[in-house]
């Protein structure tokens, strides 16, 4: 089910010529700021949930200006 509709999302990105590293930028942005918001702005929680160290975490919420805020 998922893997169908995530091929359905890539058809349609390649369709409207989504650039690779805009879609994998807007993917991990969204997929951080989920994660973020289910641990209740908890860096620790977070970092552990999505598999990466805390510091990579807190790299990737300054690139993609994301803020902490609990949900």
């Amino acid at each position: 089910m998922i893997a169908e509709r995530l091929q359905k999302l890539v058809d349609e990105m390649v369709e409207r010529g989504v650039l690779f590293d805009d879609a994998v930028h807007e993917f991990e942005k969204r997929f951080i700021v989920r994660v973020l918001s289910q641990n209740d702005g908890s860096l620790g929680k977070t970092a552990e949930c999505l598999g990466i160290h805390r510091n990579t975490l807190t790299r990737k919420m300054a690139e993609y200006k994301i803020k902490r805020r609990a949900a």
